[in-house]
C-alpha cells in the first residue's frame, strides 16, 4: 500500500519517532509508570499553551476525540446556568447540540457558515440577556475560519460571563493567551496541528475554575470533568482506563514542537500555508474567505463548477493525496487543504504539481456546441470541452 499524504486538517502523517513511540513497552496504568508520564504530558501541554504560572492552569488528558473534551467541558461547567453558543459553522453547531442534551439554559447565536461574528450583535444580546458562560469554536473547520478569542473574550470579562473555547484544529498552530483572552476552559485533541495520533484529546483551565466544579451537578459519569481535575491532582491519575500508549505517543510529539520551538513550530506552518495559498492562486484557483480570516493550517478552495467533486478528489488519491471535501453548504462547491503533519515543502510541490495536472485532465469548462441532425429527425450536438468531443443527445424532434 503506497503512503498516503494527508493534506488534511486530522487525522496527519505522523513523525517517525512518534510511531515507534506508541510501540514502546507495556506498562501499568495504575502503577508510578504511568503517574510519571501523564505528569510529563500534563506540563508539556502547559508549556505548550506557555502559561507562565502553571500553579493558576491544569490540564487533564481524556481518551476520546476532541469531541469528547468538548462534550466534558459542556457537561460539566454549566450546571443550572445559563449558556450562549456562538456559531458560525460545523462544529459550532455541535456545541449547541452537545449542550443542548445536558443543558436546558442554551441559547445561540447563529451565523451562516464562513461568517464573521458580528462582535456588536453579541455585545447588544449579552447587554440584553443574562448569560452565564459563553462558548464557541477557535478554528471553525468546516470553513477553515479563526474566529477572534481576544475580542470575544474581552467582551466576556466585560459581561461578567465565563469563556470556554473549541481549540481542538488550532492548539499547536495558533497562538492561544488564555489569561489575556480570559478562557476558563479550553478543548483541544492529539491528532490536529499538534501531529499525534487521534484518541486523546485534553481540556485545560484555570485551577481555581476546576475547583469550582466540585459543587456543580454531575450530569455525565466518563465525562465528568471535575473527576479528571480531581484524579491528576491527588494521584495523578485518570478516573478511568487510559489508552496508555497514546499518551507516549502525544508525549514524542509535544517534544518534537517542543525541542524546536512553538515560535518556529508556528513560523514553519504559516510558510507552509503561504507556498500552498500561492500555488493554488497561480492556478487560478479562488479560496472561501480572505487570508486575514484563515488559520495556517486549512485552507477552503473554491471548486471550478464544471469539475465532478468525487472524481477530483479520486484523481488525487490515485496519486495518494487525500484532501477533505467541502460539507453541508459547501458540500460540491470546495475543497479543503491542510498543512500539518509530516508534509515536507517537497511534498507540498508535489501536491501543487498534481492538482495541476488533476485541473488540466478536467479541462479549463470552455465550451463549444455545434448542432447537427441525426436520421429520423432526432436533434443532437458535439460538445468541444477543451479538445474533447462529446457527443450526446439533447432532443427528439417534435
Amino acid at each position: 500500500m503506497n503512503k498516503y499524504l494527508l493534506f488534511t486538517p486530522g487525522p496527519v502523517n505522523v513523525a517517525e519517532n512518534v510511531r515507534r513511540a506508541i510501540c514502546k513497552d507495556d506498562i501499568c496504568h495504575r502503577e508510578s509508570d504511568f503517574d510519571d508520564l501523564l505528569q510529563r504530558v500534563e506540563t508539556k501541554l502547559l508549556k505548550l499553551f506557555e502559561i507562565k504560572n502553571s500553579v493558576d492552569y491544569r490540564a487533564v488528558v481524556i481518551t476520546g476525540s476532541g469531541t469528547a473534551a468538548n462534550e466534558s467541558m459542556l457537561s460539566s461547567v454549566v450546571g443550572h446556568k445559563r449558556i450562549l453558543i456562538l456559531s458560525n459553522g460545523e462544529f459550532g453547531d455541535r456545541l449547541y447540540n452537545i449542550s443542548k442534551v445536558h443543558n436546558k439554559n442554551t441559547t445561540v447565536l447563529q451565523y451562516s457558515w464562513g461568517e464573521r461574528f458580528d462582535l456588536e450583535t453579541i455585545k447588544a444580546y449579552l447587554t440584553t440577556h443574562e448569560i452565564d458562560i459563553v462558548a464557541m469554536v477557535h478554528h471553525e473547520t468546516s470553513s477553515g475560519m479563526l474566529n477572534p478569542l481576544e475580542k470575544i473574550g474581552t467582551l466576556c470579562k466585560e459581561h461578567k460571563a465565563m469563556f470556554i473555547v473549541d481549540c481542538v484544529s488550532s492548539a499547536g498552530a495558533e497562538v492561544i493567551d488564555m489569561e489575556k483572552c480570559h478562557i476558563a476552559f479550553c478543548s483541544s485533541s492529539s491528532s490536529k496541528a499538534i501531529c499525534s495520533y487521534p484518541g486523546l484529546s485534553f481540556v485545560v483551565g484555570k485551577t481555581n475554575e476546576f475547583e469550582r466544579l466540585r459543587d456543580l451537578p454531575v450530569k455525565t459519569a466518563y465525562l465528568n470533568l471535575y473527576a479528571f481535575y480531581e484524579f491528576i491532582k491527588n494521584f495523578s491519575q485518570t478516573p478511568n482506563t487510559p489508552a496508555v500508549h497514546l499518551f507516549y505517543a502525544l508525549e514524542q510529539a509535544l517534544d518534537n514542537i517542543l525541542n524546536k520551538g512553538i515560535a518556529h513550530h508556528y513560523s514553519v506552518l504559516q510558510d507552509k500555508a503561504k507556498i500552498l495559498r500561492d500555488g493554488m492562486s497561480n492556478l487560478g484557483l479562488t479560496f472561501l474567505m480572505e487570508e486575514k480570516d484563515m488559520c495556517s493550517v486549512l485552507t477552503t478552495v473554491y471548486l471550478p463548477t464544471h469539475i465532478d467533486t468525487t472524481l477530483f478528489r479520486q484523481k488525487l488519491r490515485e496519486k495518494s493525496i487525500i484532501i477533505y471535501e467541502g460539507k453541508g453548504r459547501f458540500k460540491n462547491k470546495v475543497f479543503q487543504v491542510g498543512n500539518i503533519g509530516e508534509l515536507s515543502f517537497a511534498d507540498i510541490q508535489f501536491f501543487l504539481d498534481s492538482l495541476e495536472n488533476v485541473l488540466q485532465s478536467f479541462g479549463n469548462g470552455k465550451v463549444k456546441i455545434i448542432p447537427f441532425t441525426l436520421g429520423g429527425g432526432r436533434k443532437s450536438m458535439i460538445v468541444y470541452v477543451d479538445g474533447d468531443t462529446k457527443s450526446r443527445e439533447l432532443a427528439t424532434a417534435s
